[in-house]
């Protein structure tokens, strides 16, 4: 797990084999139990696994996320086939109200169709915990999912200065790579981001990226609102 204090989100994950994980606290957020005031949306990108919170077992497709709510004192990760095992990679934010804790299948999401082939930018957007879904008391996340041959997410970028966002980019080859843009409109710079790495990136900084093949990645958001079309568009010529 890596702790940022930009909105104090917690990025991790679980890749249980022989045993089952389970999510301790630690020190950095002084509590009793992880979930005492958190919440977390977690989103399984390995193979079949499950999840039990509070002895009550959701079964995880490859893709398939959860959403647990504040208050749930036991958190665990298996995995169907330790020999083919489920990955587990969760957001989690504080919260000061308790939201159900729901599964969620991504054939039942909100699925929004973006861009275009000759733009190399086309791509589904699968939304998971949003006001108009399963709910959460800040928390943000979804799934992008690019189409073949396409390589440009975000693009033109925006800037939400009231929420910043985390990316998780996998579906790659081991040689494959995205360079993830970041930084004020008039100085951007890039990251290189391999396989299975997630980039944290604060308000103020575009979020975009290209890869070197399509990919997909899982973005969560935190910070004063839960409203997706928030944005302030940056335009094209704008950037340096």
């Amino acid at each position: 797990m890596v702790y940022t204090h930009v909105y104090r989100v917690i990025v991790g994950g679980a890749v249980p084999t022989t045993e089952v994980l389970v999510l301790e606290d630690g020190k950095e957020i002084g509590a009793q139990y992880f979930l005492e005031r958190r919440e977390i949306g977690i989103i399984n990108i390995g193979n079949k696994g499950y999840v039990v919170a509070d002895g009550q077992k959701f079964e995880l497709d490859k893709r398939d996320g959860l959403y647990v709510g504040m208050s749930t004192k036991k958190l665990e990760f298996g995995s169907d086939d330790p020999s083919n095992p489920a990955k587990f990679y969760f957001v989690s934010t504080p919260a000061h109200k308790q939201y159900p804790t729901e599964k969620i299948d991504i054939k039942q999401t909100e699925a929004i169709h973006l861009g275009s082939l000759s733009e190399s930018n086309e791509r589904t957007i699968y939304k998971y915990i949003h006001p108009d879904g399963v709910k959460s008391c800040q928390l943000v996340m979804g799934m992008t999912i690019l189409e073949p041959n396409n390589v440009w997410n975000t693009i033109p970028c925006h800037l939400h200065d009231r929420r910043m966002e985390v990316y998780f980019y996998f579906d790659m080859p081991e040689d494959a790579f995205v360079l993830h843009l970041m930084g004020e409109p008039q100085e951007t710079r890039h990251i290189i981001v391999r396989n299975e790495q997630a980039v944290i990136s604060p308000s103020w900084s575009i979020h975009s990226g290209v890869g070197t093949k399509n990919y997909t990645f899982i973005w969560a958001m935190a910070g004063e609102n839960q409203s997706y079309s928030d944005v302030e568009p940056v335009p094209m010529k704008e950037l340096k």
